[in-house]
């Protein structure tokens, strides 16, 4: 019964990972068709508000849900399961009532401190979202509370597809007939409140009338707080340091002199970093976390030596990823720009910012990893501190470097969350898991690749010099130069061994990888 239970829930997280990287992709890839069809004001106006969507959805997609599961899987009956969603769900409708309440009243005085009053119906239209939330977190938790996962998973692409096609679709509809932008990005914003709905008809519902009536759990509304919001405020850390953003980012360019156009275009430029870096994260989170269940496993089943093993392999192929992603962004930032944008304005402050992928992962890797040992208060003092770092520096970083103050104030931010965890993490979790060889390695092979990607695009610019002011030049040379970065770090990686072997087998789809450059060294050695 043990493996069988083991079974079903190495099965369900490999079908919610699947669906959250193919949702979580949506969401980052349909910015670029977006921002092409409403320019950088456009995009302005919608990502000032999208940080207040993107924390309800972080809410009803994965941080609540997540929970709730826990708190089914702990009871011990049908009837207990039942009880504890009842509860639950009470706590959450109340939470989401007092979230509409604030946004709808308080809609005024939230654009007026973005410092732009246009943003208030936006963010009225926002806040029908989150009357949706306690049905979908409820439902997915409740289903992933007892191994079905391929209702979460279905809801969950279901939701992003609708609001991609309701987002994309008011952005054509707006160009097409030349609503101001503020109007194209209520409707845009609308795409949330539409896809919850889309989500809801194909979740099955979780209660059952003849069941009978289970005990009631015990502080549900602590644990909710606590352990809950721990996980939700984490999963959307990166939304709540673009939610600073919107309040200090234009108006630190304006108080710098910048006139309110061009501080509002500007802001859009600076956007642009959302999509490039959730593009990143997906990934290397993505290949880091396949290994979490067989951690919650070795915990659950107290072995500490297992347990630490397969932390430092996380931790490393998750810096690996990361760190490879981020190089290859900033060296081909101009290009990337240009191809997925129109032009180069930015690169520099962009570059900056992709930084962050290799923060953020770690942070959320150590975080999965501290999860697992049911520890929540250090990840809360940490994400408090980095944001508090985020909010009363932000204005005066703006007002003195420009945007690229409110960059660099993103990474400096992560910066300070990771060292929290990492300092007041166990010595057992810490000791051994980064070695000097590591390090060394690491930036040997990202120096290297580095350095060959750019030579190959000093080659590429001097043969073919359209490549610096065509648009479709520049994605040519792209599919010349990253298949070069991505080839030089791979094989600097295996012949420095960089990971070990078994940390090499940890990678989905690394063993075909591994037997190639074996017959590669093998033939190479004849």
């Amino acid at each position: 019964m043990g493996n069988r239970n083991v079974n079903k829930t190495l099965q369900g997280a490999l079908i919610l990972s699947v669906a959250a990287f193919i949702a979580k992709l949506l969401s980052a890839v349909y910015r670029v068709p977006f921002q092409n069809m409403v320019g950088n004001t456009g995009f302005y106006v919608y990502q000032q508000v999208y940080p207040l969507y993107g924390i309800g959805m972080t809410f009803a997609l994965s941080g609540l849900p997540v929970f709730i599961s826990k708190l089914i899987a702990e009871a011990p009956d049908l009837p207990s399961q039942q009880q504890v969603a009842r509860q639950i769900y009470r706590w959450v409708w109340g939470l989401a009532l007092v979230i509409f309440g604030g946004l709808m009243l308080g809609a005024d005085v939230l654009a007026r401190g973005m410092g732009d009053r246009q943003l208030a119906p936006l963010i009225q239209m926002v806040a029908w979202m989150f009357l949706f939330m306690p049905d979908l977190s409820v439902s997915r938790g409740y289903h992933q509370g007892q191994f079905q996962m391929l209702p979460t998973a279905r809801s969950q692409v279901v939701e992003q597809l609708v609001r991609v096609v309701v987002i994309l679709v008011a952005a054509a509809w707006a160009t097409q007939h030349q609503w101001s932008v503020y109007r194209m990005g209520t409707w845009a914003l609308s795409g949330g409140t539409i896809a919850a709905v889309a989500a809801l008809v194909v979740l099955p519902g979780w209660r059952q009338r003849s069941v009978t009536t289970g005990k009631n759990v015990a502080h549900v509304g602590r644990r909710l707080l606590i352990e809950g919001g721990t996980l939700c405020l984490l999963t959307a850390m990166m939304v709540l340091l673009q939610l600073v953003d919107s309040f200090t980012v234009k108006n630190g360019l304006v108080a710098s002199g910048m006139g309110d156009l061009a501080a509002k275009s500007l802001k859009g430029v600076y956007d642009r970093a959302q999509p490039l870096v959730q593009l990143g994260l997906v990934v290397a989170v993505a290949f880091a976390t396949s290994l979490l269940p067989a951690l919650a496993e070795a915990q659950h089943q107290h072995r500490p030596k297992a347990f630490k093993q397969l932390t430092t392999t996380m931790m490393h192929i998750a810096l690996v990823i990361a760190t490879a992603a981020a190089a290859g962004l900033i060296s081909l930032m101009p290009w990337i720009n240009r191809l997925l944008f129109g032009d180069e304005q930015g690169s520099g402050m962009l570059g900056v910012y992709m930084l962050s992928i290799i923060l953020a992962t770690l942070i959320q890797t150590y975080n999965s990893v501290l999860q697992s040992k049911n520890a929540y208060r250090l990840t809360v003092v940490a994400l408090t501190v980095g944001l508090l770092v985020k909010a009363v520096v932000n204005h005066w970083a703006v007002r003195s470097f420009g945007a690229s103050g409110a960059s660099w104030l993103t990474v400096l931010s992560l910066v300070v969350m990771f060292l929290v965890i990492w300092y007041g993490s166990p010595n057992e979790l810490r000791a051994g898991i980064w070695s000097r060889p590591f390090i060394r390695k690491l930036l040997g092979c990202t120096i290297l690749m580095v350095a060959g990607v750019r030579f190959t695009a000093m080659l590429l610019a001097f043969w073919w010099p359209a490549i610096m002011t065509s648009r479709l030049a520049a994605g040519g040379a792209l599919l010349v130069t990253i298949p070069v970065g991505g080839l030089l770090f791979l094989g600097l990686a295996l012949s420095w061994q960089l990971l070990t072997v078994r940390e090499w087998l940890a990678v989905p789809h690394a063993k075909a990888v591994l037997r190639l450059w074996q017959k590669i060294s093998q033939h190479g050695g004849k």
